[in-house]
């Protein structure tokens, strides 16, 4: 950890500034949003499968979006883009609170918040991170994605207070004054050193941008990164998307499980800085092969058993890949293909993770439409990993030297 000290102590503007960013990505992030789904299935009297649907489509818009959007990055001002996307952040919190007005509000709230949120603040974060610290890019990445599970741990404690106390509306205003805050810390934090790593030649047209879709669909390599990314987000998108639903059908303690995910939080923590030192050690791409491996083993307890402590192991495995996840997915794009064009990149690879993050609340829950028992839903989710997980196996050094 001595390291890791030094690293911060000599880098603490930018760390501090790429920390910050993925910690404020939770007001887009499924956890979070979670939070309001029994409220809202009750507000517009739908079903499950119903809401997957919207919030399916609302995040596929969104991860379209992104791809027009993300390349931004590379040749803009990184305080200017990080500003509007945080404002727009803010604007779709509050359309959120005002969603009971028609669940067209719903729907526009739901694509801001996968846009701007879960996308774009954390694409911008590990985007710069790993173009402006190539040799210690793993510590700055492991760093900066513990905002995540920081954020994990403390959002849903306040929000779901303040939603018991005052409802949607108040919780959602609150959530949007917080977000407009910082936006008056950023106007003074110094961010000037990220726009050294800029090329303000590059040409934005949308064939190019097309074009350069269409060369990475080639790639052999993005065929091995992509699945593993997608599986992941698909899985722990279902899952936490409908979290508490299965804790009422399976009779578990909703006050213990919650108690549980705070294991989740503090596993996904721990290993954000554990899977720095790893890359940094032996480098993203013999990682990346091997990242998956926990939280498959932590699904199958529960498809032999429903007992509760069967979640918790689960959520303690999830977070152990979740935290590596969090490093080792930017890193290995960036060793792969270069940190040339990393916003563009990136923003392609996430375009299909968040995609994936679409389908997944949509499937299971037109799943659990039909009826189908947990143990199929938990069995079907651990094969997409398992065969993911082989998958990565083919990303070897020797076919896949390092870039960068």
């Amino acid at each position: 950890m001595k390291d890791y000290f030094i690293f911060f102590k000599n880098n603490s503007p930018e760390i501090r500034f790429g920390w910050t960013l993925t910690f404020l990505s939770s007001f887009g992030q499924t956890f979070l949003i979670s939070l309001y789904v029994p409220a809202l299935l009750e507000q517009f009297h739908i079903s499950e499968g119903f809401f997957g649907g919207i919030y399916a489509i609302s995040t596929v818009i969104a991860s379209i979006l992104l791809i027009s959007i993300g390349h931004t990055v590379d040749h803009k001002p990184i305080r200017k883009v990080s500003f509007y996307t945080i404002l727009a952040l803010a604007v779709s919190t509050v359309l959120l609170g005002l969603s009971r007005y028609h669940i067209a509000i719903l729907f526009v709230a739901l694509i801001g918040l996968r846009l701007n949120g879960q996308a774009l603040l954390s694409h911008i974060s590990q985007t710069i991170l790993s173009k402006r610290f190539q040799v210690d890019r793993g510590k700055a990445l492991s760093i900066a994605s513990s905002g995540f599970p920081m954020g994990e741990a403390v959002f849903p404690v306040i929000l779901t207070s303040l939603l018991i106390w005052k409802g949607i509306l108040f919780t959602t205003l609150a959530s949007a004054a917080f977000l407009l805050l910082y936006l008056g810390r950023l106007l003074i934090f110094e961010v000037k050193s990220f726009d050294e790593d800029l090329d303000t030649s590059r040409n934005t047209s949308g064939k190019l941008i097309v074009g350069e879709f269409q060369e990475l669909l080639k790639e052999k390599k993005f065929w091995i990164i992509a699945p593993a990314s997608m599986s992941l987000s698909f899985v722990t998108t279902a899952y936490f998307f409908y979290q508490y639903v299965f804790a009422e059908d399976l009779n578990w303690s909703v006050t213990l499980y919650a108690s549980f995910f705070t294991v989740y939080a503090v596993c996904r923590f721990v290993m954000a800085f554990v899977g720095g030192l790893l890359v940094d050690r032996y480098s993203a791409r013999k990682v990346f092969r091997f990242y998956l491996l926990p939280i498959t083993i932590g699904m199958i307890p529960l498809i032999f058993t429903q007992h509760i402590f069967a979640a918790l192991f689960f959520l303690a495995m999830a977070g152990i890949s979740q935290g590596t996840a969090g490093t080792v997915k930017t890193a290995v794009v960036a060793e792969t293909f270069g940190t040339a064009k990393l916003g563009a990149i990136r923003s392609f690879f996430n375009m299909f993770m968040i995609f994936s993050t679409a389908l997944g609340p949509l499937v299971i829950g037109m799943m659990m439409d039909q009826d189908f028992p947990f143990y199929t839903l938990i069995l079907s989710l651990a094969l997409l990993l398992f065969l993911a997980l082989l998958n990565s196996q083919r990303l070897s050094a020797k076919k896949f030297p390092k870039i960068a």
